[in-house]
This record gives structure tokens, C-alpha cells and sequence, in this order.
């Protein structure tokens, strides 16, 4: 009886060898036989249409120890990059700085004025500007020297003009001042006070040491300066030219702090020569305020004499502080013109007399020499 039932059983063998869902009905194999077949016999899962086929996030990494977890990258990844006009300043300030740095430099009409320096450069690079017969570059003068010279004398030395009215507004004259300062900046303030208030150029004349030098003559050139020799300001007188000249000469701007205002010889008046030719006035100058820019203490002869200058100046402040000593102290300075001395009511032939060259030199060093007295007595301080 058990032999018969034995028989009639289906046995359903157990591992490896039954077929996925036998027993169960059911063609989907069920857990346990999942279970039981082996790996490489798992069916592979069946994928989804390429149309709705999603590509899921990356899941973020498990946060690693911190003792094992590496630097982070401080560069930003390509996805939170920015552009550099953005996390810069924008092109839109650069332009409003740009705009607001040529009105302050410009003022209003700034657009204009930089059109005409923009052409004044492009003229000076194709060369398409005029010189005289003596070097003289009216249009570099103007806008280049009288530019740079402006502020340091409205600003620093707070220039005061007086007897402006003693300039001639055209016509030949001869400008005759006194010279001060161990470095010639009076006739650079003489020339800028001259163009800005009278409106003209000053043309000066130079001793043959400024154009000897290899820059410095050039700019001398440039700026009207010319020898200073009688042939040279006659002929500049007889054009019409308004001709400045220093009488005093080295001697005048290297005399020590000592011997302030008090005027050296004025040499053999080869200047009055010039103006009795041509019958041109002579206009007296005096300058307070030079003086005290760079107070001469001292001079080293055998050096100068060694690098064929006049002398080689000691203030208080140089060389002791280098290229700060060659600072000039911000002093208040008064410039006087005085009334014109009148030559034409002589002869050209009486230029060659000496006594009357002599007489109209000393009349017009005493003339200089009186107005810096009352300058000196009128002004309240150096710097005030």
C-alpha cells in the first residue's frame, strides 16, 4: 500500500534541478524557487522603452569620517562659474569712472577738449607743426609748458601780478628783471605770468651754459628761449617780439641766502644797447618770493669747477635729503612790472655811447632795486 502510493506521488526534486514555477501553477517562478536558483540563472530584468526611459539623480556619496575626507576644491565647478565681467566690476563703472575722470581733468566741454589733445598728439607724430627761425614752438609752448607750469603757480607759490597794465599789448619791449632762486624757476614763472595775463609770449634770452646741456636745451628752444647775444635780441626786438632778460645772470640765483634782494651788476648793458637800437621800452621787473625756494648755505667750488658749472648749491635740505631736498619751499610770490623806461627818443647811433648805456643800466637796476625794498617791507610772511 505504501509502495503503491510511493508510486502514484510526483516527486518535485529540491535544488538545482526543478523548473521555475513547477508546483506553484503559476509561470512567474514563486520566492522560494527564486531563491533556490542559482545567480547566473536569475533572469535578466527586462528594460523599459528608450521614450520613457528617465535618467535618475546620482545619489550623493555617503559622507565619508572627517578625518578621512579630502580637501574641498575652493574652485567652483563649470556648473556655478560665473564670467569674470561678473564677479569683477562691470564694464558699465569702468565707463562711468572713465567719464567722471575727464569731466574732473577736462570740465564740461571735456569731449571737445579731449578731440583737440587727441589731435594735437596726432599732429606732433606726423610732424605737421611750425617752428621759427629760433626753434620757438608756439603750439607745444601752450599747451604743454604753460599746462605743467599752471599749478605750480597758482598752487604753490600763489603768484600775485601787479602793473600789468605796463605791458604793451603788441609792438617790441624788453622785459628786464631780477634774477634769485639758486634754480632758475623765476623766468619760468615770468614766461607763464606774461601768457596768462597779458596774453602774450616771453620770449627769453639764455646763458650759453642752458643750451649746452642736452635736454635742457632742447626744451630752451622749444619754449622761445634763444643766446643771449645782442645780434639775436635786436633782431627779436625789431620783429615786434616782447624779449625777457636777467641781467644778474648766475650770479644773481647763486648769491647765498646772506646777500637775499640785493641785486649783483647788471654787466656791461648789452640789453640797454638792444632797446636804444630799435627803439623798443624798457620794462623793470622786480620778484619777491624767489629768494626763500632754495636758500643757498653753502656751494662746493671744486666740484663745480669739475663738472663746468657755477656752483654746485648746499641748502638745508639738499643733498642732506636726496630728491626730497630739491623740493622748493611753497613761498608767496609778488611780481611787480613797473612803468616802461622810453628810448625812443634816442638816436641809434647814441647806443654806442657808454655813458648813456651806463646811465640807463643803473637807472633801471636802482628801478628794480627800490620796488623790491617796498615789496619786502609790504609783504606779511615768507609763506603767508
Amino acid at each position: 500500500m505504501a509502495e503503491e502510493a510511493r508510486e502514484d506521488a510526483v516527486v518535485i526534486p529540491i535544488g538545482t534541478g526543478g523548473r521555475p514555477g513547477r508546483g506553484s501553477g503559476s509561470a512567474r517562478p514563486s520566492s522560494a524557487a527564486r531563491n533556490l536558483a542559482p545567480s547566473a540563472a536569475k533572469p535578466a530584468p527586462r528594460k523599459r522603452p528608450a521614450a520613457k526611459k528617465t535618467t535618475p539623480k546620482k545619489p550623493a556619496p555617503a559622507p565619508e569620517p572627517a578625518a578621512e575626507a579630502p580637501p574641498a576644491d575652493p574652485t567652483p565647478g563649470p556648473a556655478t562659474t560665473k564670467p569674470r565681467l561678473e564677479t569683477g566690476i562691470p564694464v558699465g563703472d569702468w565707463l562711468s569712472a572713465l567719464q567722471g575722470a575727464a569731466l574732473e581733468v577736462f570740465g564740461d566741454d571735456w569731449e571737445r577738449r579731449l578731440a583737440e589733445l587727441l589731435a594735437f598728439a596726432r599732429r606732433r607724430l606726423e610732424g605737421d607743426y611750425e617752428v621759427d627761425d629760433y626753434g620757438f614752438d608756439r603750439e607745444l609752448t601752450e599747451r604743454f609748458f604753460m599746462t605743467a607750469l599752471r599749478p605750480i603757480a597758482q598752487k604753490w607759490f600763489r603768484l600775485e601780478v601787479r602793473g600789468l597794465e605796463n605791458i604793451p599789448a603788441e609792438g617790441g619791449a624788453l622785459v628786464v628783471s631780477n634774477h634769485s632762486g639758486t634754480v632758475p624757476l623765476d623766468g619760468l614763472m615770468t614766461m607763464l605770468t606774461v601768457h596768462d595775463h597779458a596774453h602774450r609770449f616771453l620770449r627769453p634770452l639764455g646763458a650759453d651754459l642752458v643750451f649746452k646741456l642736452p635736454v635742457v636745451s632742447s626744451l630752451a628752444r622749444k619754449s622761445g628761449a634763444t643766446l643771449a647775444c645782442v645780434e639775436d635780441a635786436e633782431r627779436m626786438l625789431s620783429g615786434g617780439d616782447l624779449v625777457g632778460v636777467w641781467p644778474e645772470g648766475f650770479k644773481g640765483i647763486g648769491k647765498p641766502f646772506s646777500e637775499r634782494y640785493k641785486l649783483q651788476r647788471f654787466g656791461r648793458g648789452g640789453f640797454v644797447s638792444a632797446a636804444l637800437r630799435t627803439g623798443v621800452p624798457i620794462i623793470p621787473l622786480s620778484v619777491v618770493g624767489a629768494e626763500e625756494i632754495y636758500p643757498l648755505v653753502g656751494n662746493v667750488p671744486s666740484l663745480a669747477r669739475l663738472l663746468g658749472v657755477p656752483y654746485i648749491p648746499v641748502t638745508p635740505f639738499f643733498p642732506w635729503l636726496g630728491p626730497l631736498g630739491m623740493v622748493p619751499l611753497p613761498s608767496k610770490w609778488i611780481l611787480e612790472f613797473g612803468e616802461p623806461i622810453r628810448t625812443d627818443s634816442y638816436d641809434a647811433a647814441e647806443a654806442e655811447d657808454p655813458m648813456l648805456v651806463f646811465n640807463v643800466t643803473d637807472q633801471v637796476r636802482e628801478t628794480i632795486q627800490h620796488t623790491l625794498f617796498d615789496l619786502l617791507r609790504e609783504r606779511d610772511g615768507v609763506f603767508s
